[in-house]
């Protein structure tokens, strides 16, 4: 199949006219036709409807359209790929972690990321599911267990532990939980049996439950736990790395705890020499160091 129709045939299908595609591939109108007829007699099919308000693709062109999709995609990165091989850091970097450790500890700390790179584009994929990253579903992950793989990188960062948490105000009004049994006296709010999660809190919450608490509520993600109990609803089990920014969180029944759960920065061994995996890992590295020293002092 000729390269250049199939680059002028993923131009039209993206802008769904003629006369749009060959203003972005500075092609004449006529001169972009031309190659649509071309490809489609060369593969014996209509890729395009036409109708009075542009093209619409057929069935064999969207067939065509993912495939050319894909390779543009896998272009995008490579000559990404070979730019980083300068000293500057720019361009897209993909990042994959769960949602609350994405939206309550990582994006807030961003500023200083973009302050050094202003160039950089980073798109954050916030997800429990865990991404495939030799698949290259995302470049970078943070995640709260060791990757499986064996062709990754990996980096662990810190360690961290699920615990009791409530407001100031809810235990002025409700009371401070002094034993296990007090629980029952309070709603307890955590992630939901079936979210995905690491095993630690979900093995503290069984745990907790045994106590038979009447009241509970549960969200399929601690970005939601975080909320209800900023919203004085109860005692919530939440990862620790939340104190610094949360201030108004008081600990409750401080022997309580999960078990320490890994915390891992992974990526793949082809991007080792990528400047923008090598800029994000740093910063997230200087970041930790800031956040142990936030606790311990």
């Amino acid at each position: 199949m000729d390269w250049d129709k199939l680059r002028i045939f993923h131009a039209v299908a993206d802008a769904g006219s003629l006369t749009h595609a060959g203003e972005s591939l500075h092609l004449s109108q006529s001169a972009v036709s031309r190659q649509i007829r071309a490809l489609e007699e060369s593969l014996n099919t209509t890729l395009f409807h036409r109708h009075a308000r542009g093209l619409i693709l057929t069935e064999q062109g969207e067939l065509l359209f993912d495939a050319t999709s894909g390779m543009a995609k896998r272009l995008d990165t490579a000559s990404a790929r070979i730019r980083d091989s300068k000293d500057e850091v720019f361009g897209e970097l993909r990042v994959t972690t769960t949602t609350a450790f994405g939206t309550l500890w990582l994006a807030p700390r961003l500023s200083a990321l973009y302050a050094k790179y202003p160039d950089l584009k980073l798109d954050l994929m916030l997800e429990e599911r865990v991404l495939d990253l030799p698949m290259r579903e995302a470049d970078v992950a943070i995640r709260m267990k060791e990757p499986s793989q064996a062709d990754l990188i990996r980096r662990r960062l810190m360690n961290i532990r699920m615990r009791l948490y409530a407001t100031s105000e809810y235990l002025a009004d409700r009371g401070v939980p002094l034993s296990m049994e007090d629980l029952s006296h309070h709603r307890l709010i955590s992630q939901s049996p079936s979210a995905p999660q690491v095993s630690a809190g979900a093995t503290l919450v069984q745990q907790l439950l045994d106590y038979h608490i009447p009241s509970t509520l549960t969200v399929n993600n601690y970005f939601g736990v975080l909320q209800a109990v900023l919203s004085h609803l109860g005692v919530g089990v939440l990862p620790d790395y939340l104190t610094e920014d949360f201030p108004n969180l008081v600990r409750v029944l401080d022997p309580v705890e999960s078990i320490e759960v890994p915390v891992f920065l992974a990526y793949p061994q082809e991007l080792r020499h990528s400047k923008r995996v090598s800029a994000f890992r740093d910063f997230v590295t200087e970041e930790i160091i800031a956040h142990r020293k936030g606790r311990a002092a």
